[in-house]
């Protein structure tokens, strides 16, 4: 490990999320290493203490279930590939798996949460928006969230398919949570022109301005001996990635501090540059695949705090409601006049909005007798128009 005096002392990317791969936990054994977990604990406290915010997205469940039954039950379970087999692995090797994290963490004083979601969990709206919050809510407590795919009953992921696995889950997480960085961790140095094991003369591509037919060529391969994903799957997650306005790096894990040079904009791996920028991005999926439910009045301070202040929309400020919407559905913003003044995903309904409209924020649950949150449009969920 480097000395502290030679790590990077700033940070390019402040919102980083870090995926690790099962062959980088494993160090390429057939078992979790906890070094190699520590280190990457190591360097993700550093970044944090630098001011950086950070999602890890772990896998490893399944080495670690393998790791807790014993060689001869796991064995049989892996070689025939049975999904369901493999779903008891991921189920037993989850919970070891967070309590070594949990333990490292804690002893960089850093608390940890556990947040387990699938492919329906980010395409359906509503839980796109309960997760997003949730992230969201943990990232500004200083709170590092620790996602997996839920293989327990996810299928896609532990089938022969390549189109579910974490590479692309933690491409969804990045934009779920505005990330300026995504790293993807693995077990060679980032993405070459040909797989270096067959090709003498492959080089590493350095940078990638855009995701294009050469560059899946390049990436196409078998996936790893203990991972669910290839080079294509990490490809594929890196386009889904600088398409919403996110920088990503493909970059060896055991590489040294791999993850606060990344985080400084230092040249380690492959580099993948955005093509899409995040605002724009966020606006679209505002208003893809939906029409707006409905509309809410906002008097001129409400107005005035949205469009200057960055701030959420709080009942308070709210005069009116119409139209009939769930939480989670797209709403108009506007003033008394009619002015439009932002689109956003809402926590309450139109049934609920109409009973705490113009009330604060701390009478919410004594109105509904419970609360989704103290914003009736949350600032991360708003874009003004």
């Amino acid at each position: 490990m480097t000395g502290e005096r030679l790590r990077p002392q700033h940070i390019q990317h402040r919102r980083v999320v870090v995926k690790v791969g099962s062959n980088v936990l494993t160090a390429g054994s057939d078992r979790l290493d906890t070094r190699t977990m520590a280190g990457l604990v190591d360097q993700i406290a550093a970044l944090i203490e630098r001011g950086g915010e950070v999602v890890l997205v772990s896998s490893g469940a399944i080495a670690a279930g393998r790791q807790r039954v014993g060689a001869p039950v796991a064995t049989s379970a892996l070689k025939a590939r049975d999904v369901h087999s493999r779903q008891v692995l991921a189920a037993i090797g989850q919970s070891r798996l967070m309590a070594l994290w949990d333990t490292m963490f804690d002893q960089a004083q850093i608390v940890i949460a556990q947040a387990l979601l699938t492919r329906a969990d980010i395409a359906d709206r509503l839980r796109y928006l309960n997760a997003r919050n949730t992230l969201m809510g943990l990232i500004e407590i200083g709170v590092v969230p620790i996602v997996n795919e839920n293989d327990v009953v996810s299928v896609e992921e532990l089938s022969t398919s390549t189109i579910g696995d974490n590479d692309n889950l933690s491409a969804q997480v990045a934009n779920l949570i505005d990330a300026d960085l995504l790293l993807i961790l693995t077990d060679i140095d980032g993405l070459y022109t040909a797989d270096p094991a067959r090709d003498p003369h492959a080089r590493l591509i350095e940078r990638v301005e855009r995701v294009d037919a050469a560059i899946e060529r390049a990436a196409r391969g078998a996936p790893g001996a203990r991972g669910t994903g290839g080079m294509l799957t990490k490809v594929q997650a890196a386009r889904i990635a600088t398409q919403s306005g996110t920088h990503v790096v493909l970059a060896r894990g055991a590489a040294e501090d791999v993850v606060l040079r990344a985080a400084a904009g230092e040249p380690v791996g492959t580099h993948f540059l955005p093509t899409g920028d995040r605002l724009e991005s966020r606006l679209r999926y505002l208003l893809s695949g939906l029409q707006m439910r409905g509309r809410i009045e906002v008097d001129a301070g409400a107005a005035h705090a949205l469009m200057q202040g960055g701030k959420s929309l709080l009942p308070a400020g709210v005069t009116g409601s119409t139209g009939e919407y769930q939480r989670g559905d797209v709403v108009q913003v506007v003033t008394a006049d009619g002015q439009p003044v932002a689109r956003g995903t809402v926590n309450y309904a139109s049934a609920e909005v109409s009973r705490i409209l113009g009330k604060h924020s701390d009478q919410i649950v004594g109105i509904l007798g419970y609360e989704y949150g103290e914003e009736i449009v949350h600032r991360n969920n708003l874009v003004i128009v």
